[in-house]
């Protein structure tokens, strides 16, 4: 036997053991998806974004570190009511204001910023991985397949093609998802942080007048 027969031997028993783990991969993943609609929605119908609120609370807040009211400017902050994500910072962030410790709160938008890069990798993954797990199990059921028709199998080649074409639309539906949602929680977050940076700015400006 040539070295060359050796070698794709080994890669065909490689690539047909690898055919169990994508497909475990595949049903964790669509798993995944479903968990990450199901966050998704429970995330929409909690986001309410006010931006004539949050004016008239930066407004307030600029009016009170103005006149060094640094309690008042505190208290205000605490009341800001918008997405989760703003009014987290927001109260995490008002302790800083009233010690005047303006550095840690610029510190905490970036953390909330790294925070929501974060939660957007789960669905940048679902969707990256969703297309190539498809692809390995699409592909390695094809050698098996071309062996059962060259001997004359066609219930080998049909088993082995259904499973090829159902991995693909496996991976291609959680991959759409998973898409879907990144798309659209990018466009929140971008909301959020513009929301988050408008009160860090106001906050700074005022501060360093």
């Amino acid at each position: 036997m040539s070295m060359m027969d050796i070698l794709s031997n080994m890669m065909n028993v490689f690539q047909v053991s690898l055919m169990l783990p994508v497909m475990i991969l595949l049903t964790l993943l669509v798993f995944v998806t479903l968990v990450q609609v199901g966050d998704f929605i429970s995330e929409y119908t909690k986001r309410r974004r006010d931006w004539g609120s949050l004016e008239i609370n930066c407004k307030k807040i600029q009016r009170d570190i103005k006149k060094s009211d640094f309690s008042e400017a505190s208290t205000t902050l605490k009341d800001v009511r918008q997405n989760y994500l703003v009014t987290s910072f927001a109260k995490e962030s008002a302790p800083y204001l009233e010690e005047q410790h303006i550095p840690a709160i610029e510190r905490l938008s970036q953390e909330y910023e790294i925070k929501m890069a974060k939660r957007l990798e789960h669905t940048k993954i679902t969707s990256t991985i969703g297309p190539i797990l498809g692809l390995m199990g699409t592909l390695i059921p094809l050698g098996p397949a071309l062996i059962g028709l060259s001997a004359g199998d066609l219930g080998t080649l049909a088993q082995n093609l259904m499973v090829a074409f159902a991995t693909t639309v496996v991976g291609l539906f959680a991959s759409g998802i998973g898409y879907v949602l990144m798309q659209i929680r990018r466009r929140w977050y971008w909301e959020d942080m513009a929301d988050i940076n408008y009160i860090v700015n106001t906050i700074e400006e005022t501060t360093w007048e």
